[in-house]
């Protein structure tokens, strides 16, 4: 009766185990004989018989799900495994090319030195030097200079080749035409 009246906002009557018509508190009854109710139950133990007690500690596995859990736990680990190997695997191709660009970068390095004694030892005077003393060269004057002169210009010359046959020469023409 009080849950259907849904206006009031705290409805305290909802939660009382009886309704009582005074404002006073009510005494409770026997606090001695509701402590020994208490103490009664919770005492109570059941008794098993040793065969029922067996059959409980006693678990029974389902081997179908032995199987499964055996076969998850090996799937697990592979997959644990692999990912482990891949791991290893990728650190050590990253140590083979951080090796690799350390040659490199010394490589380099060296081919730069090398680069810049082959200059060094290649400029125009060095040249020079080693034309004059030791090859015996010298610097061309006028005197070792031959002028030739033509009179009538240039001229280019084409040879001919004689082709005998009528039709492999009608064929050419046509051909040079094409191109």
């Amino acid at each position: 009766m009080a849950y259907e009246n849904r206006s009031a906002a705290y409805d305290l009557s909802l939660f009382d185990e009886e309704i009582t018509s005074s404002a006073a508190p009510q005494r409770k009854h026997d606090d001695e004989s509701d402590k020994r109710t208490r103490k009664k139950q919770k005492n109570k133990v059941v008794q098993l018989p040793e065969k029922e007690l067996n059959k409980i500690r006693r678990r029974r596995h389902n081997p179908v799900k032995i199987a499964v859990g055996t076969l998850s736990a090996a799937i697990v680990t592979f997959v644990i495994g692999v990912i482990i190997v891949g791991q290893v695997q990728l650190t050590e191709l990253n140590q083979e090319i951080i090796t690799a660009q350390a040659t490199l970068a010394d490589t380099e390095s060296i081919y730069t030195q090398n680069q810049m004694k082959v200059e060094a030892n290649l400029s125009n005077a060095e040249i020079e030097k080693y034309a004059t003393e030791t090859l015996g060269m010298t610097k061309a004057s006028n005197a070792q200079k031959e002028f030739v002169a033509i009179e009538e210009g240039d001229k280019a010359e084409v040879s001919a080749s004689d082709n005998g046959n009528i039709f492999t020469q009608f064929f050419e023409s046509i051909f040079n035409l094409w191109s």
